[in-house]
C-alpha cells in the first residue's frame, strides 16, 4: 500500500467507530458462490455487502451480498459502477431496510486498489464508514482460510483516496432458524451423491422426530407439568389447523407452491449468471 513521502505529521481519522460485524451465511455464500464463478484472469473478485446498522452502538449486521464487475491490472482498477447502483435499486425492491454497508473480495491482500475501492463505497456509505470484509477461501499454499472485517481512514498530511490504512474490526457469524437448518444440511451432508428420495426421507426422519418432541412436551403439559403459555398458542397457531388442511388437499398444494417457487428461484440464478458473464465479455 503507498502511503506517501514520510513524514512527523500523521492525519488519522477514526471519529466513528464500528465496534464489531456479523454477517449471515447466506452473504458467506453468495461470496464464495461469486469466487467460484470467477475467470482465470481474477486474481480475486468484489462485490456489495447489505445489512442494517445498529441505531445504539453502530454494530454493523450484514445479511446479504452481490456481485458487482471489476478488473485490475497493474495499471489501474475499473468498477462497473453502474452495475452496482442498479443491482441496488433492484435489492430494493425486496429488501428495503437493507442498505449499502461496504464492500467484500476475496483473498488476504490489502493494497492501493482496496483503499481506492474503499474510497469508492464509502461515498456510498456516507455518513457512515463503509465495512470490508476479506474472505480468505484458503485455496493459496500457506494461508489459512476465515474471515477478517476491517474499516478505514485516511493517512498522512494531505489525505489522499489511494492512502489509507486498514483497522481489524471483531467479526462473528450468527445465523437465523432458516440459515440453520441449512447449514445442518450440510453439515451432514453424505460424500457420496444421494438421491432425492433418500434426501426427502431424511428430511422427513427429521420431522418426525421434531414432531415427537412436540408430542411429549404436549402430553406433559397436558398431565399438569409445568409449560409455557406463549410456546403452546405459538404451537397451536403452527399446528392446529394441520389436520383440516391435509384433508382438503392443502399439503398438494403446498407442495406445488414449494416447487414453483424453487423452480423460478433456479431459473432467476441461471439467468442472473448468464446476464454477468455477458456483462463480463462485453467488458473484456
Amino acid at each position: 500500500m503507498t502511503l506517501g513521502p514520510p513524514s512527523s505529521a500523521v492525519y488519522l481519522n477514526l471519529s466513528y467507530r464500528i465496534p464489531s460485524v456479523t454477517i449471515h451465511p447466506t452473504a458467506l455464500f453468495s461470496i464464495l458462490d461469486h469466487h467460484l464463478r470467477r475467470t482465470d484472469a481474477q486474481q480475486r473478485v468484489i462485490g456489495t455487502l447489505l445489512g442494517t446498522r445498529g441505531e445504539g452502538d453502530g454494530a454493523v449486521t450484514v445479511r446479504s451480498a452481490f456481485a458487482v464487475l471489476h478488473s485490475e491490472t497493474s495499471e489501474q482498477v475499473a468498477v462497473d459502477m453502474d452495475y452496482h447502483r442498479a443491482m441496488f435499486e433492484l435489492s430494493q425492491r425486496v429488501n428495503p431496510k437493507e442498505i449499502i454497508v461496504g464492500w467484500y473480495s476475496t483473498g488476504s491482500n490489502l493494497n492501493t486498489y482496496s483503499a481506492l475501492i474503499q474510497n469508492f463505497y464509502s461515498q456510498e456509505t456516507a455518513p457512515y464508514p463503509a465495512i470490508h470484509i476479506a474472505l480468505n477461501t484458503g485455496t493459496q499454499v500457506g494461508e489459512d482460510a476465515g474471515v477478517k472485517a476491517y474499516v478505514s481512514s485516511p493517512v498522512g498530511v494531505f489525505p489522499k483516496p489511494e492512502n489509507a490504512v486498514f483497522v481489524p474490526i471483531p467479526v462473528t457469524l450468527r445465523a437465523n432458524d432458516a440459515e440453520r437448518s441449512g447449514l445442518h444440511l450440510l453439515e451432514n451432508a453424505p460424500t457420496s451423491p444421494v438421491g432425492e428420495l433418500a434426501q426427502l426421507e431424511s428430511t422427513l426422519n427429521d420431522v418426525l422426530e421434531m414432531l415427537d418432541r412436540v408430542l411429549e412436551y404436549a402430553q406433559e403439559a397436558a398431565a399438569g407439568n409445568p409449560a409455557d403459555a406463549a410456546l403452546g398458542r405459538y404451537l397451536m397457531d403452527a399446528l392446529g389447523g394441520g389436520v383440516e388442511e391435509l384433508g382438503k388437499g392443502g399439503f398438494a398444494s403446498s407442495l406445488q407452491d414449494t416447487l414453483m417457487m424453487s423452480y423460478l428461484a433456479n431459473l432467476v440464478r441461471a439467468q442472473a449468471e448468464v446476464s454477468a458473464r455477458l456483462a463480463l465479455m462485453t467488458a473484456l
